[in-house]
């Protein structure tokens, strides 16, 4: 996570944030905010926006407005319903990298499907983001299938995974495997490390994501980072808290600093840790369908904007004052 030398102050950098959103439903290339993305206040992260929550505008749309927000890229949906599909990779991802590009954005990460090195599709989409420049993406979900133990499980997937990552060796690429919670593989954090211990851990290790390793590690997700950090290769950042919806209780997506995760403890550790990896930031609370990956939002864009945005800044304020 790397800093940028400059020197606005916390006010000026808050300031700056709210003049970006409240400007994106103008945007044009006139906009200084797009032609010269905002960079954020000393000892920042370079943050990557999910594209997911920008379905419902095209490459350069979703470019500009992640440019006038203030982020530094973006981890494109390269997958079934995303902003590229898998099978039409070869046309349109150069066509979201061109755009992303435009506005002055980074195309490093992306969002896939990807895990069968066999599969010709899943081939093609490794071969064109390399040929693209990008350098991080995560996998495929797995999970663990009831007629087969746990262990000859992680066993079967540590030699995919092996092979998965002799491919993007030669391709230049680095794939991440997502803790989710619920019954995937990984969701315990604990439970991957026997799969990527039959790996190098050089080109394939874990995309960690601290709202699921809270809301499945409960107060003991500090062991679960301690365990994997030599793995982790990027990190998502989310919030989350448990509450009752319709009287059942079930996770609750919030923005961020609103949840359980605590910021300051989790980024006081990848300080102490030295882990300097690419971020993904997810906003999946409320933002009128488009937390959901919708093509179709039920609220106004610039609405949607201002809520990202505050969660951004929310985020470069913890990092900065973690210690």
């Amino acid at each position: 996570m790397s800093s940028k030398p400059v020197s606005y102050s916390r006010r000026e950098f808050a300031k700056r944030s709210a003049m970006a959103f409240s400007a994106i439903p103008f945007l044009s290339l006139a906009n200084p905010l797009v032609s010269a993305p905002f960079v954020p206040s000393e000892n920042s992260l370079n943050v990557h926006l999910f594209s997911k929550h920008l379905q419902f505008l095209d490459y350069n749309n979703m470019s500009e407005a992640s440019a006038a927000m203030g982020f530094d890229g973006l981890d494109l949906t390269v997958r079934r319903k995303g902003h590229v599909l898998p099978e039409n990779v070869k046309d349109d991802l150069p066509k979201a990298v061109a755009a992303m590009k435009k506005h002055g954005l980074a195309a490093k990460m992306m969002s896939t499907n990807v895990w069968d090195v066999d599969d010709s599709v899943q081939k093609t989409v490794l071969e064109t983001a390399s040929s693209l420049g990008f350098t991080h993406y995560r996998t495929e979900w797995l999970k663990y299938p009831a007629n087969v133990s746990i262990k000859e499980s992680q066993e079967i997937y540590g030699k995919q995974a092996r092979a998965l990552e002799i491919l993007n060796e030669k391709l230049g690429l680095i794939a991440g495997y997502q803790n989710h919670s619920g019954l995937h593989v990984g969701a315990a954090v604990w439970d991957l490390l026997p799969i990527l211990e039959a790996t190098h851990g050089t080109h394939i290790g874990m995309q960690y994501d601290i709202r699921h390793a809270v809301l499945e590690g409960g107060q003991s997700w500090e062991l679960g980072l301690r365990s994997i950090k030599p793995y982790i290769n990027a990190i998502v950042i989310k919030d989350v808290k448990w509450g009752q919806v319709q009287g059942k209780w079930q996770p609750v997506n919030v923005p961020l600093g609103e949840g359980m995760v605590n910021f300051n403890r989790y980024f006081s550790l990848l300080k102490k840790y030295k882990i300097n990896v690419p971020i993904s930031l997810h906003v999946e609370h409320d933002l009128g369908g488009a937390e959901k990956g919708a093509t179709k939002i039920n609220i106004p864009q610039k609405e949607v904007f201002k809520r990202i945005a505050k969660d951004l800044v929310y985020l470069q304020e913890a990092w900065k004052n973690a210690e």
